[in-house]
C-alpha cells in the first residue's frame, strides 16, 4: 500500500465524553507533528465543524492532558448532522481550512456520520472508538469502559460497606442505555446478588430468589446491579416490584455521570494512546472510512460499514457467570 503525503489533518470528539478522550487527542496530534503533518482541532465536535469552530493544534497544547478527564476539544450530539446538506457544509469547511483527513473520536453515532461524511464527500475519515459503553461492533474495548467500570465498582465497595452495616438491600444502577458491559462486569466483580441488563429481561423473581439464598446463607445485606436501560431510575421501579413481591425494602442508588468523568486508568490511557497513534499511521497509509479498534489485543483496522449500525453484545457466558456465581 503506497504511503500518503498527507500534510493536515483534524481532529475532534463527538457524542458523549469519555475518560482517556484527552489520552488520544495527544496522541494524534503527537504522532502527526512529529510526522511533520499540521493538525487542526475541532470544538463540540460535528456542531463545531459546521460553525467552523476550529484552532490549531501544537505539541504544548495536549502538555499535561493525559491524565485529565473528559476532553479539551468539548463535546456534544448534532442532529443537524443527519442531513447531507450540513455533511457537504462540513466537508467544505474542512476542505477550506486545507485540512485532508479527520480522526472523529467517539462511539456509534459519531461513526454513523463520519462513515456518510467519508461516503458523500469523499473525505479521508478515521474513527476511534471512546465510549464508555463498550458497545462499538468490531473492537473488543473503547475508550473509557476502564475507568468507568472502576469507578462504578469503586463505589459498590463503599455501598456495600453502608449495606453491611445496616442489614439493607441496596440497587446500584450504572450508565449503559443500550449495553450492559458495564452492569454485567461491575456485578460480576463487585460480587452482586443479580445484574439487570438490556441484553436479557430483568427477572425479578430470580434476584428474590438470589437475595433469599444469601439470607438463607447467613447474609444479612445484597447489592442488586442494573443498567440503566432507556429509562434513567428504573431502578426504583425494580425496588417496587421486589417489595411488593417479596416486601424487601430496597435502597436505590443511581451513580449517573460520575461514571463519565474523572482521571482515566492506565489501561485506558494506554488504549487512548495506543489507538490514537494506529489512526494517524492509518491515515498515512491511505486507509479511510475506517475505524480503527482493537481485536485479540492488538488495533486493526475495521471498515465503518461494518461496526455502524450494529452493537456489540455482553457474551452469554459472561451473563450465566453473573448468574451461577449469584447462587
Amino acid at each position: 500500500m503506497a504511503e500518503s503525503t498527507i500534510r493536515k489533518i483534524a481532529v475532534m470528539t463527538s457524542g458523549g465524553d469519555a475518560p482517556g478522550m484527552n489520552a488520544a487527542i495527544r496522541s494524534v496530534v503527537r504522532t502527526a507533528i512529529t510526522s511533520k503533518i499540521e493538525v487542526v482541532g475541532v470544538y463540540q465536535g460535528y456542531a463545531g465543524l459546521l460553525a467552523g469552530k476550529t484552532t490549531p493544534l501544537q505539541m504544548s497544547s495536549v502538555a499535561n492532558i493525559i491524565q485529565r478527564g473528559g476532553t479539551i476539544l468539548k463535546s456534544g450530539r448534532c442532529p443537524e448532522f443527519h442531513k447531507s446538506e450540513a455533511r457537504a457544509i462540513a466537508g467544505q469547511n474542512l476542505r477550506q481550512l486545507g485540512v485532508e483527513a479527520l480522526v472523529a473520536i467517539g462511539g456509534d453515532g459519531t461513526f454513523h456520520g463520519a462513515h456518510l461524511l467519508s461516503q458523500e464527500q469523499g473525505f479521508p475519515v478515521i474513527g476511534v472508538p471512546g465510549t464508555i459503553d463498550n458497545d462499538i461492533f468490531g473492537t473488543e474495548e473503547t475508550i473509557g469502559f476502564d475507568t468507568a467500570l472502576n469507578t462504578a465498582l469503586e463505589a459498590i465497595d463503599r455501598i456495600r460497606d453502608t449495606a453491611a452495616s445496616h442489614d439493607r438491600l441496596f440497587i446500584v444502577e450504572v450508565m449503559g442505555r443500550d449495553s450492559g458491559f458495564i452492569a454485567i462486569d461491575v456485578g460480576v466483580a463487585g460480587g452482586a446478588e443479580e445484574v439487570f441488563i438490556p441484553e436479557t429481561l430483568a427477572n425479578v423473581d430470580q434476584a428474590i430468589q438470589a437475595i433469599q439464598r444469601g439470607v438463607q446463607r447467613g447474609k444479612t445485606s445484597s447489592i442488586l446491579v442494573a443498567a440503566e436501560g432507556q429509562k434513567v431510575g428504573r431502578s426504583y421501579d425494580l425496588a417496587e416490584q421486589i417489595r411488593r413481591k417479596a416486601g424487601y425494602e430496597a435502597k436505590v442508588c443511581v451513580l449517573g455521570h460520575i461514571q463519565r468523568g474523572g482521571p482515566p486508568t492506565a489501561r485506558d490511557r494506554i488504549l487512548a494512546s495506543r489507538l490514537g497513534f494506529a489512526a494517524v499511521r492509518a491515515l498515512q497509509q491511505g486507509l479511510t472510512n475506517v475505524m480503527v479498534g482493537m481485536q485479540a489485543g492488538q488495533v486493526v483496522p475495521v471498515l465503518f460499514k461494518d461496526c455502524v449500525n450494529k452493537k456489540r453484545r455482553v457474551p452469554q457466558e459472561l451473563i450465566d457467570l453473573a448468574h451461577l456465581l449469584s447462587h
